[in-house]
């Protein structure tokens, strides 16, 4: 097991690349790039860093030069063999050859593309602009390099010894989280965490603390990295960014409110049928499933992850049971600011009615909540979402309104065309 405390403390003297692999992101962003690849390839977009945390201001904590030179270092990277042979050879969601060879044979010739960076009140201004397929794989990678920078930058001034306490200290925290899981019958868990995670060892190391201390439990990760070093699952379906640039490329408020269902279509074509796993709050979850076609009652799930997540897995169970579905066959996952209290709660609350399921995400790989001075290292909200679409604005309304992004006006016509009434705020933990 890697000395991650003398690693953070080797920082001090020479560069360890941040990220090191292609594939050192999440499963879905893969997935939903094949069917990007196949059906939106020529569509530009413009990703950006969108940091929601304000007071954490990260161009007055982390050095210009060396945040260059590890997004460079991000760009100089290429498949290596032996992972291009686990993408084209291994069984995902049972599914064998679940890549296809033409979106190979692309994406091993792939490079990132380039990237604008620039300072404005005390935070950094990135973005990224090109065609979709190339420019969404910056999203996770981009946030690993400021997340891991920012803690480089608050762990710099520490010794070995007090680098050493401090992840023992850490280590005991998730530790007993993970025995607090133990108990929780017939619990189905996996690590949703790259994007906000503290860094790729300590990610890793929790990976790991999971699949001894949870056995079963524990279904996998979303890191395909980490997934291909440790033989266990890679996880994941898609994101609010399909429905976000789809919508963004309608014609009319028709064809908007079309939007979120072709997405599902191209995904049903691109999968035959697998993965069958929706996100309905990009624009609302009620008003999706009122409005939902009838080919989406078979769908296997729903995965919630904004607004109360008790409220949206019983807005999930009405509309299985309204359309003649039994819920119980049905899948909820649950992967918004989980952590042990409310993955225990919810498991109670639902076991017997649905299928539950957990991805839980920065409270895993990044609590450090009170370990250091200040807080310092406490996790904060920072996204790198798609802003543009062919020179378009994109919006996302989600079900938690301080969720919501995109130009005032914009918003107002997606709550019109999308039917959206009254939200209940709720507070961003990460």
């Amino acid at each position: 097991m890697v000395d991650i405390a003398t690693r953070v403390y080797n920082h001090k003297w020479k560069i360890d690349p941040i990220v090191r692999s292609l594939i050192d992101t999440d499963f879905y962003k893969l997935l939903m790039c094949q069917s990007i690849f196949r059906n939106k390839p020529d569509t530009t977009v413009t990703f950006s860093l969108i940091n929601r945390s304000k007071s954490i201001r990260l161009a007055e904590l982390i050095d210009e030069g060396e945040l260059r030179e590890q997004l460079d270092h991000v760009q100089s990277l290429s498949l290596s063999r032996g992972e291009s042979t686990w993408l084209r050879g291994n069984t995902f969601y049972g599914k064998r050859q679940m890549f296809r060879p033409d979106f190979m044979e692309w994406f091993e010739g792939m490079r990132l593309p380039d990237y604008h960076l620039e300072k404005r009140d005390g935070q950094y201004e990135l973005t990224f602009e090109g065609t979709w397929p190339e420019v969404m794989l910056w999203e996770i990678p981009a946030l690993a390099v400021l997340m891991e920078l920012r803690g480089r930058a608050v762990l710099n001034d520490m010794k070995k010894f007090e680098l050493q306490v401090l992840y023992a200290r850490a280590m005991t925290k998730l530790w007993k989280k993970v025995e607090a899981l133990r108990s929780v019958e017939n619990l189905r868990i996996a690590d949703f965490g790259t994007r906000r995670r503290h860094s790729y060892l300590w990610q890793d190391w929790c990976v790991q603390a999971m699949m001894e201390g949870l056995g079963e439990k524990f279904v996998g990760t979303s890191n395909c990295r980490i997934a291909m070093q440790h033989d266990i699952e890679a996880i994941g379906t898609n994101a609010h960014e399909l429905p976000m640039v789809y919508s963004a490329l309608a014609e009319n408020d028709a064809a908007l409110a079309q939007a979120p269902y072709q997405v599902l279509s191209d995904w049903q074509q691109e999968h035959d049928g697998m993965l069958r796993v929706m996100l309905p709050d990009t624009y609302g979850t009620q008003g999706f499933l009122d409005r939902a076609p009838a080919w989406l009652n078979e769908w296997t799930g729903i995965r919630i992850d904004s607004g109360d997540p008790a409220m949206g897995a019983e807005t999930a169970i009405n509309w299985w049971k309204s359309r003649g579905e039994d819920p119980r066959e049905k899948l909820v996952i649950f992967s918004d600011g989980l952590d042990v209290e409310k993955i225990r709660e919810l498991n109670a609350q639902f076991q017997g009615r649905v299928r539950v399921s957990f991805g839980w995400g920065t409270l895993l790989t990044n609590d450090f909540r009170g370990l250091v001075p200040n807080d310092a290292l406490s996790p904060f909200s920072m996204v790198c979402k798609a802003v543009k679409a062919n020179g378009k604005p994109t919006v996302k309304l989600s079900d938690n309104p301080n969720k919501a992004m995109g130009p005032d006006d914009e918003i107002a016509r997606y709550k019109r065309v999308f039917q959206v009434g009254a939200q209940h705020a709720q507070k961003v933990i990460v």
